[in-house]
């Protein structure tokens, strides 16, 4: 079932819901007021008939005695009734009766339980059936002097209150159909004309997909709607798939340009051994070094390759509690091993202690520091620093060397980029170092800063919450 289809249907079926519990509610309404209406009628008329009877009686000379010699004269039920109205009053006593001429050769007839009630004082509203017409009578006693001489009984057919009410529901009935109806074609067109656009989306999404041409976007309109939003979010996320794809793309191709530099040089040094190097014992050396450098090489390649794709995978690291200044100096002892002319030094040497790996933390610094090594010429320094205040603590690698350029600081933590790419390659370098350094980083809830001048110098700076007594010092 389509979303335009299953709209319209929610809309009727809401619509009708509606309608026909305001339908009900009227219909409820208006008998409640026709009955209630009829019943004060009768209720009226029957108190006119108690005083035309107290008037009569009143009149009569002690009317108690005239009573039970059959001399009483009852006021005539017609000077009460209208057409629409019946008057009928009973003597309790002698069983005389006075009808309104309406009535003809009818009689209104109660049960004994009814008639009962009223004898005993209790007017009683009631629906009786006079030949299959639905009568509305009211009786009370007729009262004279603190007793009950009779019973005044007052009915009204209730066929024109039934005919209103049919006729209501009638036309509620057709009102509704025909609401429904119309409102059935209307929420088809409105839902076709709101769910136009996004067919629209869809059909360039298809277009896109099928034509693999992430350069496209779709058309923006000029409303800022719900799917003004929706094509803005579209188009955000299709720049993003473009982006992600690009970057995907250099990657494959810087992978392979990497394991093919040294694959290269293997193969190349492996021709010049079958070609006869193998005989003169220095040729022979030269190669193997060349080998093993290159394979070596192509090994941190792949190791570094295989530490990203579980970052990417989403692997937690293993937290507990870590002196961090511990691990700065086996990072020192290490660095001052493969300086290679390049003096290393020790700054400030606070003791903090953090939450954290120390294997990946080691590794972070050591990348930084062989970093800051390879591009400082000989003669140069770089120096290690730890500083804590009460949230944080401040570890910075400075260099002397030859310095990052302004334009490329933005992008040296991704993945394979390099500054000056030859002379990286020349020193080793794989171009994952950086971006390792700023996984370990954010993996440690870190944060890293990079501060350049080209011809003068490098610090990098890493910032690590804080260990206190309490636990990590910032969330």
């Amino acid at each position: 079932m389509s979303i335009r289809l299953r709209l319209t249907l929610s809309y009727v079926l809401l619509l009708a819901t509606i309608l026909m519990a305001f339908g009900g509610g009227l219909y409820a309404i208006l008998s409640y007021n026709l009955l209630t209406e009829v019943d004060q009628t009768l209720e009226t008329r029957a108190q006119e008939v108690q005083n035309g009877a107290t008037a009569a009686l009143e009149v009569q000379s002690d009317p108690s005695i005239a009573l039970f010699r059959g001399g009483f004269t009852l006021p005539s039920a017609n000077t009460f009734a209208t057409p629409n109205v019946y008057v009928q009053v009973i003597v309790l006593a002698t069983g005389q009766t006075s009808r309104s001429q309406n009535l003809g050769d009818q009689t209104l007839t109660v049960s004994p339980t009814i008639l009962g009630r009223v004898t005993a004082g209790v007017p009683v509203l009631t629906t009786i059936t006079v030949q299959s017409v639905p009568i509305r009578l009211y009786a009370r006693p007729l009262v004279w002097r603190d007793g009950t001489l009779g019973v005044i009984e007052v009915a009204q057919p209730l066929m024109g209150v039934y005919d209103t009410l049919r006729q209501l529901a009638t036309l509620m009935a057709i009102g509704i159909v025909a609401s429904l109806v119309v409102a059935s074609a209307l929420g088809a067109f409105l839902a076709r004309g709101a769910l136009a656009p996004i067919g629209r989306i869809t059909t360039t999404a298809q277009s896109i997909s099928r034509a693999g041409d992430l350069t496209r976007r779709l058309e923006q309109g000029k409303t800022q709607d719900e799917v003004g939003k929706l094509t803005a979010t579209f188009n955000e996320m299709l720049g993003r798939i473009e982006e992600l794809f690009r970057v995907q793309q250099e990657f494959v191709a810087d992978v392979s340009h990497e394991l093919r530099s040294p694959l290269t040089a293997i193969q190349g040094n492996l021709d010049l051994l079958r070609r006869g190097a193998e005989q003169n014992p220095e040729e022979r050396q030269v190669a193997l070094t060349a080998i093993r450098s290159e394979s070596e090489r192509m090994q941190r390649l792949v190791d570094d390759l295989l530490f990203l794709a579980r970052a990417d995978a989403g692997v937690q690291i293993q937290k507990r509690p870590v002196e961090l200044d511990t691990v700065l100096l086996d990072v020192y002892r290490h660095a001052r091993l493969v300086s290679s002319g390049v003096k290393v030094s020790l700054g400030a040497e606070d003791q903090a202690q953090v939450m954290g790996d120390p294997d990946r933390l080691k590794q972070l610094f050591l990348n930084l520091v062989d970093n800051a090594i390879k591009y400082t010429p000989g003669g140069g320094e770089v120096t290690l620093s730890l500083e804590r205040d009460t949230q944080w603590v401040k570890v910075s690698v400075a260099d002397t060397g030859v310095g990052i350029p302004s334009q490329d600081l933005p992008r040296i933590f991704d993945r394979f980029y390099r500054v000056d790419k030859a002379r990286s390659r020349e020193k080793g370098g794989t171009g994952l170092g950086l971006a390792i350094v700023k996984w370990i980083v954010d993996a440690h809830a870190g944060k890293i800063e990079v501060q350049s001048e080209s011809g003068k110098g490098t610090k990098f700076t890493v910032w690590l919450p804080l260990m206190t007594g309490k636990g990590i010092g910032v969330s």
